[in-house]
């Protein structure tokens, strides 16, 4: 079984679509896949559907919503669905009841969040070993895998809503890194336009503000980062009363001093904050 969560939903057997279209079972399928090979409770399923008000139905209403997605699997396991792939031999083999809840098992298939978490993995590995060419490559593989927003076209109860945050702060993780890998490498000019938007989209994000600066002042355009800097500054103070970080403001000062000397590579170096995987 293939799962892609990082965008829309899309869950495969043989090459065949089992998504269903209603909103509450693709909220069903959408937890058990995110959560492949192992036990989703019983407790969670329901809160994710009825957001701690369930029908005294919800259990019954829940075993419906899984036969559902049997059904759907039971088409893909048919006949004929892909000659070069053998199927299991039921679709519980592949959503099986199991103590206190349900499992969706991938048989083999691939899982783009499990991709993502290796190959981030991988990237970080190689940024504390100082390849920062191998980093940025691998994290930029990482990041392709991503087509939109976690479960773009789920809707989303309380699990989903804190999964699809928590693979957001994992994702802007990577894409932190991956730029600090490009600004290590001297890619100073390939990825100005990329920060221009990103801290359009993320005003209070000091890293990317960080990374924006030393772009900026290395393509020569040292008063345009201090004037990344000054609406940090004043989006902070008017947002949460707070002021740049102490390494941020040491990074202005190495702008207004340096004139046109190029920085170190280290002048602002983030911490990396390393999210956990979900397995």
């Amino acid at each position: 079984m293939d799962i892609d969560v990082l965008g829309a939903l899309d869950v495969r057997e043989n090459g065949v679509s089992v998504a269903p279209t209603a909103p509450k079972p693709r909220q069903v399928l959408a937890l058990l896949a995110l959560h492949a090979d192992r036990v989703v409770p019983v407790g969670d399923l329901i809160e994710e559907l009825w957001s701690g008000t369930p029908p005294r139905s919800a259990r019954t209403t829940l075993q419906t919503y899984v036969l559902q997605l049997r059904e759907l699997i039971a088409t893909a396991l048919a006949p004929g669905a892909d000659a070069a792939r053998p199927a299991p031999r039921t679709p519980k083999d592949l959503l099986a009841t199991a103590p206190g809840g349900y499992l969706l098992t991938r048989a083999g298939g691939r899982s783009d969040v499990r991709d993502f978490e290796h190959l981030t993995g991988q990237g970080y590995r190689a940024m504390d070993a100082g390849d920062f060419a191998g980093a940025s490559r691998t994290l930029h593989g990482a990041l392709r895998l991503w087509t939109g927003d976690a479960f773009a076209d789920v809707p989303a109860g309380p699990q989903l809503a804190l999964e699809a945050a928590r693979l957001h702060e994992s994702r802007l993780c990577a894409l932190d890194q991956r730029i600090e890998a490009d600004l290590r490498l001297g890619r100073h000019r390939e990825v100005l336009a990329e920060l221009t938007v990103l801290t359009s989209r993320h005003p209070t994000h000091e890293n990317l503000h960080a990374q924006f600066m030393l772009a900026l002042h290395h393509c020569g355009r040292r008063g345009e980062a201090l004037a990344a800097y000054q609406r940090l500054h004043t989006t902070l103070e008017r947002d949460s009363g707070m002021r740049p970080s102490p390494r941020l403001r040491r990074l202005q000062q190495s702008v207004l001093t340096a004139a046109g000397e190029s920085l170190p590579a280290a002048a602002y170096t983030p911490p990396a904050a390393r999210p956990a995987a979900v397995h």
